[in-house]
């Protein structure tokens, strides 16, 4: 931790970040040069200040409380957000470097990001990724995410969004599949059809399918008997096997249409899409590791550069 910080009058969260990080005020007193009643008293007066218990005290070991790890996440974050702002400022950080936190949806990241996550590390060696692949709600402040791909933008107007994807729906059935049931061509056809059904895992909602219809979009309830939540990717699989129609953005069954594991139907009423954004909390210092992250994926999947 830089002693850079003290001049910043940021001396109280410094000992604290050691004291949780170190388990120890001896280990943090040695480790910042001072007693370990200083620090001792310091968390003391930060506790009071604060109203709440940060560590559980034993007789040989200190531990954060369930609000202390709270605290500290929002800490160490500030503190090194602070650090890197003052390298980029002076000039000293030639280079990116330290780790980004990245929260992926499970279908963009198996087909397009991570296969790419490779190239990226070997341009910036010094950045090392924190990968999570999940469909769910993010809290980018209490998990410590400094970026997460989603397909629909959360009500949040504290974050960016950045369109990494726009791709076109497409309707896909296994060739066996359509030789037993026959194959649609009206938006109307579709009720006498298994269609494999996908739920938004944040809210349980049962996702519409899109068309368009001489000119106008069109929403449809399509339904059926096989239902998945969570990994988009599941109802590939059930469609490979012969378990019904699925609608799906086109990169998801690229090798499967072109090896004719699946075939695209209802053609005549496509047109519509399913995006992608990058997004991150506005109103905050952006490491360089995270702007140049920003900007490899721009190239490489939107085909754009430039995070601003």
């Amino acid at each position: 931790m830089s002693r850079h910080l003290d001049d910043l009058m940021l001396g109280t969260l410094e000992l604290f970040c050691l004291a949780a990080e170190h388990g120890s005020f001896v280990a943090a007193a040695r480790r910042a040069g001072v007693t370990p009643a200083a620090v001792s008293r310091t968390i003391a007066r930060l506790e009071s200040r604060l109203g709440t218990r940060l560590f559980a005290r034993t007789t040989r070991r200190i531990r954060l409380t369930e609000q202390g790890e709270a605290y500290y996440a929002r800490c160490r974050q500030a503190l090194t957000q602070l650090v890197e702002a003052e390298r980029e400022l002076s000039g000293r950080q030639v280079r990116p470097g330290g780790t980004i936190r990245i929260s992926l949806p499970t279908p963009l990241a198996h087909l397009r990001i991570l296969p790419l996550l490779p190239e990226f590390r070997q341009r910036y060696p010094d950045v090392a990724l924190d990968v999570h692949v999940s469909n769910r709600n993010i809290d980018f402040v209490a998990e410590g995410f400094d970026l997460a791909v989603r397909g629909r933008n959360p009500p949040d107007s504290g974050l960016v969004a950045r369109r990494l994807l726009d791709d076109p729906l497409v309707v896909v059935a296994a060739p066996g599949y359509l030789a037993d049931a026959g194959t649609p061509a009206t938006l109307e056809d579709l009720a006498g059809h298994e269609c494999i059904q996908f739920d938004l895992p944040s809210s349980g909602q049962r996702v519409p399918w899109l068309f368009r219809r001489e000119g106008v979009d069109v929403d449809v309830p399509a339904g059926g008997g096989l239902r998945c939540s969570d990994d988009l990717l599941a109802t590939i699989t059930l469609a490979r096997h012969g378990g019904g129609l699925i609608q799906v953005p086109r990169f998801m069954v690229e090798e499967d249409l072109r090896r004719g594991v699946l075939v695209e139907v209802m053609r005549s009423h496509a047109g519509r899409t399913r995006s992608f954004s990058l997004l991150y909390p506005a109103n905050r210092h952006m490491p360089l590791r995270t702007r140049v992250f920003i900007d490899f994926l721009l190239e490489r999947i939107a085909g754009t550069a430039g995070s601003g």
